[in-house]
């Protein structure tokens, strides 16, 4: 098993930082506009499960767009430490690009955060999209949310990447799912399912409220469902989640089993 290259990993991480970037600069400044005090949206769209609905299929088209670009092209598109851990679980990634990888996220977690200030108030009216335990739920209510919740993203992503018929399709689902888990869901925690996601807004908020929630929720429930879909996620050739033929270097199968 060859090494990978200095240069190589500097590739990977800063594309990784810059998706994470772009995921939090885009999807929070939805959740802003969506819910911030003064936003036309609150009055033109007065239903908050609407809002809710279109912020979750918003946050997922970021995403899936950002699994299309460039970007998701040369990393792979975790843009979330779970799905990282996920990939390293299957043996997809090696420990230390895996690690890397992580840090990049939040890196990048914060980049993307910091020019959510020039939201000004409206921003702040909603702690720049900080996730927190919901009004009347305990942490441990809101850990159990964002168990259930990366559950669904991780069991997802293992079906969809498992099958070859299936796997073009995978950024594409995500705008369903978190159109549907957030209106259901983010009540409870605010549906992060990405600890990433959860560092920035709470870095330039100051809102660390049960901040560990959205560490061991997603991590449990990332794990949960690497297990429960042991059978699939066996099947699972490359850690990423689109452009699968663009690994000149086998930097990620260099883990994977044989298919």
């Amino acid at each position: 098993m060859s090494v990978v290259s200095a240069a190589e990993q500097s590739r990977l991480f800063l594309s990784e930082a810059i998706g994470t970037a772009l995921l939090l600069l885009g999807g929070l400044s939805v959740v802003i506009v969506m819910f911030g005090t003064g936003s036309p949206m609150v009055r033109l769209l007065p239903s908050e499960t609407l809002r809710q609905t279109i912020t979750g299929f918003l946050f997922g088209c970021t995403g899936g767009s950002i699994a299309l670009s460039r970007v998701g092209k040369e990393s792979g598109a975790h843009i979330n430490p779970v799905v990282t851990f996920g990939f390293w679980m299957m043996r997809k990634l090696e420990a230390r690009v895996a690690a890397g990888y992580v840090l990049a996220q939040l890196a990048g977690a914060a980049l993307g955060s910091l020019p959510l200030l020039l939201w000004g108030a409206m921003g702040r009216s909603v702690d720049f999209g900080a996730t927190i335990p919901g009004a009347g739920y305990s942490p441990r209510d809101a850990m159990l949310g964002e168990a259930a919740t990366t559950f669904a993203l991780v069991t997802t992503l293992c079906v969809f990447l498992s099958l070859r018929r299936l796997r073009r399709f995978t950024p594409f689902t995500m705008p369903i799912l978190y159109a549907i888990m957030v209106p259901l869901e983010a009540a409870i925690s605010g549906t992060s399912t990405n600890p990433a996601r959860t560092f920035g807004p709470a870095l330039i908020s100051g809102r660390w409220d049960a901040w560990f929630v959205y560490w061991a929720g997603p991590l449990a429930g990332g794990i949960a469902a690497i297990v429960v879909c042991s059978f699939l996620a066996r099947r699972i050739d490359v850690a990423k989640l689109y452009h699968f033929e663009s690994d000149r270097r086998r930097l990620f199968h260099r883990m994977a089993a044989p298919v």
